[in-house]
């Protein structure tokens, strides 16, 4: 049998919460075999008559109308699918599967059902009692019916999630997980692990256990074959969101060291799956982030920050120092010594609009936990400017959380001009020269109640004389004292939002 059909990379996950969304599988068929239509015509033309050699009791007439009705599936852009399904021959084609004394028979059926289940009929092979004796043609003593068998089951778990369910309900991942031995030819060991990632996609049943499937997938990741190392990588991926304690499990394994290493890999269709992990990864508690910290992840991140590598890529990389700065000012110094954050402020201020997001919620994070040395150290690298811009954005949490790093920036303004000549606090300075008051101000309109005490309450510290007499938001003359004092204590204590916006999965 000749190698699977290229994979194709799946496309780049966008979103920031809760997860990045499922990665649509390809669908590999076996090889095609040339066929020029005026060959095609007579198959189909006799269609008829291979229906009646499959359902014979002859042995040889079955096997050669088998042949046949592969040879018309190997044909990816061959409408017949549709006439084969309603000829009703897909349960015959299940039993073939059976008649182990008939390996070429078996062979050829699972082939067969391979190719239906790589079109839009995926579920009736999943329904036609299919699933049950391919699970059993795993242990078969032919490694080519073997092999056959798991691109039939890699293909049917591909689809919709009850396809998927069907083939875990039918006991697939154990015999699948003895198929990876010593000596597995590459073919094999491709096919073999493009069917384990695509059962490990959703949510994995209680029933199976995850630390078999990830010693497998432990010392799949160490594999040179760019196509086994990258569905292995996607694997480790659905595992940490499919599984209960997923993250803990994958660090268990020991994979972490070697998914770092990745980050130097120079194909994309690698570097963009095991970023994935490990920005999954970075999504988990303290001691999980640390174990990435120590693995000296931001030193690898920082060339991904700086160079020309997709964007999917440079959003992952954003993702993970957002939330490692989350952390304690140890890990916001990490950040820094690692060189990220002049590469950061660069995408914040030149790139498209969604890595800038990315790279502000990281430099928001920052600002907001570090200490008055690593403030000035943002700031000296020009960081003010563009997330002053950061508040004209449309998401509430990422403006309430550029806002908390504003506040925390001016308030070592306040610490830093002690013991100076000059009384002014010199990033509200800034701040005003490069237009951020008016950006704050704009913000009093915004129906979002934290975000507006948060403003108020920046506004009223380090603007008071700045703000306009005429704005309504302020309490009139008219007001009593005790109205205005009110007012005050509010803005001083901003309501936080519901859902902390700073670490996000």
């Amino acid at each position: 049998m000749c190698p699977p059909p290229p994979l194709l990379l799946p496309p780049s996950p966008l979103l920031r919460h809760p997860h990045l969304p499922p990665k649509p599988f390809p669908r590999r068929l076996p090889p095609t075999l040339t066929q020029r239509e005026n060959e095609m015509l007579p198959m189909l033309e006799g269609l008829s008559e291979m229906v009646e050699k499959v359902w014979s009791d002859d042995t040889t007439s079955q096997l050669e109308a088998t042949v046949q009705f592969r040879r018309l599936l190997s044909d990816e852009k061959n409408p017949t699918v549709i006439k084969i399904i309603r000829a009703d021959v897909l349960p015959r084609f299940s039993d073939f599967l059976s008649r182990h004394e008939h390996p070429q028979l078996q062979m050829e059926a699972a082939w067969v059902l391979t190719n239906i289940a790589a079109s839009d009929y995926t579920l009736l092979v999943a329904e036609c009692g299919a699933v049950s004796r391919l699970v059993e043609l795993l242990e078969s003593a032919n490694a080519n019916i073997r092999h056959q068998a798991t691109w039939a089951l890699g293909n049917i778990a591909a689809d919709v999630p009850t396809c998927r369910e069907i083939v875990l309900d039918h006991g697939a991942v154990a015999p699948l997980l003895a198929q990876f031995r010593e000596g597995m030819k590459v073919p094999v060991l491709r096919t073999s692990t493009w069917a384990l990632s695509n059962l490990c996609f959703g949510k994995l049943p209680a029933e199976v256990q995850v630390k078999p499937i990830l010693d497998i997938i432990s010392q799949l990741i160490h594999s040179v074959d760019e196509k086994i190392l990258g569905d292995a990588c996607w694997a480790l991926c659905y595992i940490c969101d499919g599984v209960s304690d997923g993250i803990q499990h994958v660090l268990d394994a020991g994979a972490c060291p070697q998914l770092v290493n990745l980050l130097m890999h120079a194909s994309a269709n690698i570097l963009l799956p095991a970023i994935t992990v490990l920005a999954r990864i970075s999504s988990g508690d303290d001691a999980q982030v640390q174990v990435l910290v120590e693995n000296n992840i931001l030193n690898y991140l920082a060339p991904l920050l700086a160079r020309n590598y997709p964007k999917s890529i440079k959003k992952q990389a954003c993702l993970i120092v957002s939330n490692i700065s989350t952390g304690s000012k140890d890990n916001i110094q990490a950040v820094i010594d690692a060189d990220v954050i002049s590469p950061l402020i660069f995408l914040l201020k030149t790139s498209e609009k969604d890595i800038k997001e990315e790279a502000a919620w990281a430099i928001s994070n920052a600002a907001s936990g570090g200490s008055s040395d690593q403030i000035q150290y943002l700031v000296s690298r020009g960081c003010l400017e563009p997330l002053c811009n950061v508040l004209t954005y449309q998401d509430a949490d990422l403006i309430y959380t550029c806002l908390e790093g504003l506040q925390n920036i001016l308030q070592a303004g306040e610490v830093g001009k002690q013991g100076q000549e000059s009384t002014a606090n010199p990033y509200a300075q800034f701040i005003l020269e490069c237009g951020g008051l008016d950006k704050l101000e704009d913000l009093q309109e915004v129906d979002n109640d934290a975000i507006y005490k948060l403003v108020m309450k920046l506004l009223e510290c380090y603007w008071d004389e700045e703000v306009s007499d005429d704005d309504p938001n302020l309490p009139t003359s008219n007001d009593s004292a005790e109205t205005v004092e009110t007012a005050s204590e509010d803005a001083a204590q901003p309501t936080e939002p519901s859902a902390s916006p700073n670490e996000r999965i």
